[in-house]
């Protein structure tokens, strides 16, 4: 298979729009808990923040322009949540529900990135180091999810 630093950063600026979408949800679900988990979403806003950051770095590092903005479905998705916050309200249940459901998303789109065969090995790495935090997240919010069911 050919290793293109283009496919490379393709991959990397969609990870990363996706990347920023979570750090922004959890952003959003601090403010919609009663204190429950906020300073956790917090803390997990924060890393993603820093996984966005690295793969950004990688990103120029390759001779391409990284991407800097999160994706029109999250935009969306997060106005959907506001507006059902709106009509019906929020509790902490069902924040941590939306959580989860941000978690396998951003999980799946990982899991689809590293089974493409044209990243290049140091891309993989990079992608994988970065999976790893996702990983962890969504184990951490799925515990929390099956603790308060």
């Amino acid at each position: 298979m050919a290793h293109t630093h283009e496919n490379d950063i393709k991959v990397i600026n969609s990870l990363i729009a996706t990347t920023l979408d979570s750090m922004k949800g959890y952003r959003d679900a601090c403010e919609d808990t009663n204190g429950t988990h906020s300073q956790l979403f917090l803390s997990m806003a924060d890393e993603r923040s820093r996984v966005a950051s690295d793969l950004q770095a990688h990103v120029r590092s390759h001779g391409g322009e990284p991407e800097d903005h999160s994706t029109t479905s999250g935009a969306l998705h997060r106005g959907f949540m506001n507006l059902k916050d709106a009509v019906t309200g929020s509790d902490d249940k069902a924040v941590i529900n939306e959580v989860e459901r941000g978690e396998d998303h951003i999980k799946d789109k990982y899991e689809t990135a590293l089974k493409d065969e044209n990243l290049s090995p140091d891309c993989r790495a990079v992608v994988e180091r970065a999976y790893q935090s996702v990983r962890e997240g969504h184990d951490r919010v799925s515990a929390i999810k099956h603790a308060t069911a």
